[in-house]
């Protein structure tokens, strides 16, 4: 499938650091780094594929020196790699990961976005797996699971920033996107755009006091400025994923416009254009993107700001795409995409309030009023029923707010009626602003979290109990 590479031996997977996260109170604005000259040749990560429905690995977690951006650093591994490999499956398949951690003091895997199953030995997130023990994952993925483009990374609960800033975090791929666009499109090249960002200390990839305004390093696949190679006219299937721990990505394309076909792992029932493309923390998009005329532009992020009390984002080039070649006559996009989700006509089940709030100091953070208690249950909700929530944010930064096992329809903005062409399981909520979500519950039970994907600010207690019952 163009240029990714397929790997189907089975592979190590995982490395933690004992670190603590701190919070985000608010950072000076960072000096914007100099321009990264144009790199190699951009690498998609290696793959492990399923195949008659099975995915089995070994996934290791250590901390080692290897390659980050072009230089040896400490850093936390999954398989020995700061870019570990991309799990590909298929709706319906089982996966058998044998996770073995050489870390202290714990860790544990999350399936970010997928719909699975919240219980062990699936996507619980509640376990520890300590140092020198090994768990034994097992998943098994409904025919009806969605298409498109998701991660994997440590949800250790209170140093889940430091492991996934560390280097915890890798792409997963649902395959079937593919079976919605036009025949002339089905064989088309597919790259992986894994954001990924790292701040340094000494000779290995910071995981102490981070600041999240602080400077950082950004990149593609773990390289600095990569090349990325497409022909006059031809339809590339760029998967861009937001795999940092803390901050966020206003993409652009110079010259190009995104084709929107998915966005956190859900097809859209319509297509739709866009210059630029917000990425808050943990956000995926699927993209197509045609080569323009011969010649060179860069993706880019733009300035940002999170709000007053948040952290002001430079400007940086991510990659460079040279368009050279062999002209391709061009395909017309397509327009209508995939088969509509939509809860709006549901009978709902309740109504609630979820708040978003934190201390003046920006060093504590509350769902509800109260920090994350892993004893604790906070919402509970009926399986095969709907619900609406108000997502309130009472601070004056922005949040990106993440349900875990089910996917939500997000209806309105600040009371403007929004209309996304997909469900979907991250949505940016803007400071002293409000959200209004709907969530359907399906297949399965137990106890789940919501939480602010600002891991950061999920370590610090802005993370609550969902327990989902018959």
């Amino acid at each position: 499938m163009g240029s990714r590479p397929t790997c189907r031996a089975a592979v190590t997977l995982l490395a933690l650091a004992t670190a603590l996260s701190s919070c985000s109170a608010p950072s000076p604005k960072p000096a914007v780094r100099r321009e990264v000259a144009p790199g190699a040749r951009l690498k998609d990560p290696p793959e492990l594929v399923s195949h008659n429905g099975l995915l089995r690995a070994r996934l290791v977690v250590q901390r080692r020196k290897v390659d980050v951006a072009g230089r040896k650093r400490w850093a936390l591994t999954y398989n020995d790699r700061y870019m570990p490999p991309t799990l590909r499956i298929r709706p319906g398949d089982k996966v058998e990961l044998d996770f073995v951690n050489r870390v202290r003091p714990h860790t544990n895997l999350h399936v970010h976005g997928l719909h699975v199953s919240p219980k062990a030995p699936a996507d619980n997130v509640l376990i520890h797996i300590g140092a020198g023990k090994t768990y034994h994952y097992r998943y098994r993925f409904p025919q009806a699971l969605k298409p498109g483009t998701y991660w994997y990374h440590s949800h250790a609960h209170p140093i889940s920033a430091p492991q996934v800033a560390g280097g915890l975090a890798g792409i997963i791929v649902v395959d079937g996107l593919q079976q919605y666009l036009p025949s002339a499109l089905r064989h088309i090249t597919e790259h992986t755009i894994a954001l990924k960002d790292f701040q340094v200390q000494g000779d290995a990839v910071k995981t102490e006091g981070l600041k999240i305004g602080a400077p950082t390093h950004r990149t593609v696949n773990g390289q600095l400025n990569p090349t990325i190679h497409i022909r006059p006219g031809e339809v590339q299937l760029w998967r861009l994923a937001n795999i940092s721990a803390n901050i966020y990505y206003k993409l652009r394309l110079r010259g190009y416009r995104f084709r929107v076909i998915g966005r956190d792992g859900f097809p859209v029932d319509r297509t739709f254009t866009r210059d630029t493309l917000l990425l808050a923390a943990a956000t995926r998009f699927d993209v197509l993107v045609t080569g323009g005329r011969p010649g060179r532009t860069v993706l880019e992020t733009l300035p940002y700001s999170t709000g007053p009390a948040g952290n002001q984002f430079p400007r940086a080039k991510l990659a460079t795409l040279v368009s050279s070649g062999k002209p391709v006559a061009r395909v017309a996009m397509p327009t209508t995409f995939a088969p509509p989700e939509d809860l709006s006509h549901l009978p709902l089940a309740r109504r609630r309030t979820v708040v978003f709030s934190e201390n003046k100091a920006g060093t504590k953070f509350y769902i509800n009023g109260k920090q994350f208690d892993p004893h604790r249950v906070d919402l509970r909700s009926k399986l095969n029923t709907t619900e609406e929530w108000t997502v309130v944010n009472t601070s004056n930064e922005e949040h990106s707010f993440h349900t875990h096992t089910n996917h939500f329809q997000l209806m309105s903005i600040n009371g403007v009626p929004h209309h996304g062409h997909s469900l979907q399981d991250i949505a940016n909520v803007p400071a002293k602003g409000k959200l209004v979500i709907r969530i359907r519950f399906t297949n399965y039970t137990g106890k789940t979290v919501l939480h602010c994907h600002i891991l950061n600010h999920e370590d610090e207690g802005m993370m609550a109990i969902l327990d989902i019952v018959k």
